[in-house]
Order: C-alpha cells, then sequence, then structure tokens
C-alpha cells in the first residue's frame, strides 16, 4: 500500500480503515519494520507518514531469489 499511495507514502490514519485494523495495531507494526529498517516514519505533527526504504526491500527481494 505504501508503494503504490500517490506519493509513495502514507499516514497510520490512512492505513487503518483498509486493512481492517485498530491504530494501534497498524501503529504497532509500522513502528516494527521501521526498527528493522522496512520502512521510515516521519513525524508531521501528530501524525506519522511511512515510506518504504527501497534499498531494503531490494535486499530482501535478492535474498529470497525472486529476481530469477
Amino acid at each position: 500500500m505504501l508503494l503504490v499511495s500517490e506519493h509513495g507514502e502514507a499516514c497510520t490514519c490512512d492505513l487503518v480503515d483498509p486493512l481492517g485494523l485498530s491504530q494501534p495495531t497498524v501503529t504497532h507494526h509500522l513502528q516494527r519494520m521501521s526498527d528493522a529498517g522496512i520502512v521510515h516514519g516521519e513525524r508531521r505533527g501528530r501524525w506519522t507518514f511511512y515510506s518504504v526504504d527501497k534499498n531494503a526491500i531490494e535486499s530482501i527481494t535478492a535474498a529470497l531469489n525472486l529476481d530469477e
């Protein structure tokens, strides 16, 4: 969802309804992905906008041999 969003990022609040999860659950999982270096979070006021670290995705893809 982050990769295909209009600006390549999404606010936690934009993900709650499409994922069918509560805001704390979405925040929890995005924070774990941020801790792992898969996404980056940027605080804007009271919201955090997340974007995918494309280098991390490329590394994961290469490690899983999905390019072949």
